[in-house]
């Protein structure tokens, strides 16, 4: 790595990310991308923190000490859609298209592929978030439908797309 490149580490979710990850999702840009409601506590995260379990995975991109992009994987739960999970992520607007993204999927598909052995990941995109559509597509994912008037961002209602990537497992013998 060239000596002018930062050094971004991932990192499970743990208590001392808390007030990172409030900071992170309470940015206006990124609140504006996600599901996510503004002006969150860090006892909303808190509770999240909580939550955690085996079919549940959550990584931060770390830069000296401060988070700078999350992603949240699960599987789940339903016996006849454990193979399957879905993720959310999200990057601050500094970090944007700097490969920060395309770390933390990186991480997170090696985990659904190889330790939870899932098949199939899905997510949901707004259908005009141009650059993560680009990413998701980079790693394989397909558009499989579109969902009208699906989420209210800036008081209007707006698509989002239904995506996934299904894994090719090889075929024994």
């Amino acid at each position: 790595m060239p000596a002018n490149e930062p050094v971004i580490t991932l990192e499970r979710f743990n208590e001392s990310h808390i007030e990172g990850i409030t900071a992170l999702y309470n940015e206006p840009a990124v609140t504006r991308q996600v599901l996510q409601m503004p002006f969150q506590s860090t006892e909303v995260w808190r509770k999240r923190l909580a939550c955690d379990d085996e079919r549940s995975v959550k990584l931060m991109a770390m830069h000296q000490g401060a988070v700078i992009g999350s992603i949240g994987l699960e599987q789940f739960s339903r016996i006849r859609r454990s193979h399957a999970g879905s993720f959310g992520m999200g990057v601050a607007t500094a970090w944007q298209g700097k490969g920060v993204g395309s770390m933390l999927l990186a991480a997170a598909l090696d985990i659904a592929d190889n330790w939870m052995n899932l098949h199939r990941v899905e997510l949901s995109v707004y259908a005009d978030n141009e650059a993560a559509i680009g990413l998701y597509r980079k790693f394989g994912f397909e558009t499989e439908g579109l969902f009208r008037g699906y989420a209210v961002r800036d008081g209007v209602f707006v698509d989002t797309l239904s995506m996934a990537r299904l894994r090719r497992t090889p075929r024994v013998g």
